[in-house]
């Protein structure tokens, strides 16, 4: 269906008119324009700002360590489940084999 419709001339004429309308249309690839002195002077470091920055390396510190702490505890959950999986197998074949007598 997305073919006939992609193909159908009434499609066609609204990509047409939807491409050429008005003069500023948006080009499909923009022009690097080079930035100006204000925009180099508003991206340029402020050193009266620099020790509100100070908290990134604490944040990336602390994100790395939650990022440690998920991996373990999934990793725990992982053998325990396996643990308990092998244990209930053992259990399983030993009462098969002729374990339950009492």
């Amino acid at each position: 269906m997305a073919f006939f419709i992609r193909q159908s001339s009434l499609a066609r004429h609204f990509r047409s008119s939807y491409q050429t309308e008005g003069s500023m249309a948006v080009p499909s690839r923009a022009f690097h324009v080079e930035l100006g002195d204000r925009e180099k002077a508003l991206l340029a470091e402020d050193p009266s700002l620099r020790r509100f920055k100070s908290y990134k390396k604490s944040v990336w510190r602390l994100k790395r360590i939650g990022d440690v702490l998920t991996i373990v505890v999934v990793a725990g959950c992982c053998c325990e489940i396996y643990v308990k999986a092998t244990l209930r197998e053992e259990a399983r074949s030993n009462v098969k084999y002729g374990g339950g007598n009492k």
